[in-house]
């Protein structure tokens, strides 16, 4: 039985950017047999859109979206079985800032050949373009919701920036997006340098980077948009 391959398939970040998928995603997606995803829905019709002549129902198909660990137990079986599997997260990359992780991990541990495969990623593309410090940086994911928490968190952030020239990254959810920013330009100091990621790959896409004090003059509305939020106090 020849040994299984686990790819790591990048997704859209919007549903236009068909043309930030590389061609040879395609060749990956053709050897496998087994189909570890965040959203089926999503992940079939991305398929389709990068491969038109796949038979959709050829395939097995299982979900990760809040099960991933009771998916680890299905996941190692078809390794076992031999089967390639591809695993998709329903934005970017997977296993960063999406599922995936408890999967690859599994797959580590049985010693099984893994292949990232090149995407988008909203984090290194907003990084790339935000003239902030490439050299030292973390990513955070979701702040507190709490506000007192949230607010904490900010300035916990700002200041550790400052301290350690570090470029702080983290992202919220689309309809929270407004009240977000709104809290960072009241906590922050006017200095600190603040860049928006906006729909990164879509038509609509803008990068930009100013200071708190500079924001403050612009009337921003990023609610329901896909955005990354880029700090880097000085």
């Amino acid at each position: 039985m020849q040994k299984p391959t686990v790819y790591l398939v990048p997704s859209l970040l919007d549903e236009k950017g068909i043309h930030t998928i590389p061609p040879y995603v395609v060749d990956a997606i053709q050897n496998c047999q087994c189909f570890f995803v965040e959203n089926e829905r999503t992940a079939r019709r991305f398929l389709k859109q990068l491969w038109k002549e796949m038979v959709i129902d050829d395939y097995e198909w299982f979900v990760i979206h809040k099960t991933e660990s009771d998916a680890v137990n299905s996941f190692k079986q078809k390794l076992k079985e031999g089967k390639n599997i591809a695993i998709i997260s329903e934005a970017g990359c997977p296993g960063v800032a999406d599922p995936g992780q408890l999967l690859v991990a599994a797959a580590q541990e049985m010693n099984i050949e893994i292949k990232p495969l090149v995407g988008p990623n909203s984090i290194l593309l907003a990084l790339m373009a935000s003239g902030m410090n490439g050299q030292q940086f973390q990513f955070l994911g979701y702040l507190p919701i709490d506000i007192q928490q949230r607010i904490q968190s900010i300035k916990t952030l700002e200041s550790e920036s400052k301290k350690k020239n570090c470029t702080q990254l983290f992202i919220e959810t689309p309809y929270r997006n407004n009240q977000l920013l709104e809290i960072i330009l009241k906590t922050c100091h006017p200095s600190t340098l603040l860049c928006l990621g906006v729909d990164i790959t879509g038509e609509k896409e803008w990068i930009k980077t100013k200071s708190v004090e500079e924001w403050k003059k612009e009337k921003i509305d990023i609610h329901k948009r896909p955005a990354i939020f880029l700090l880097l106090a000085k």
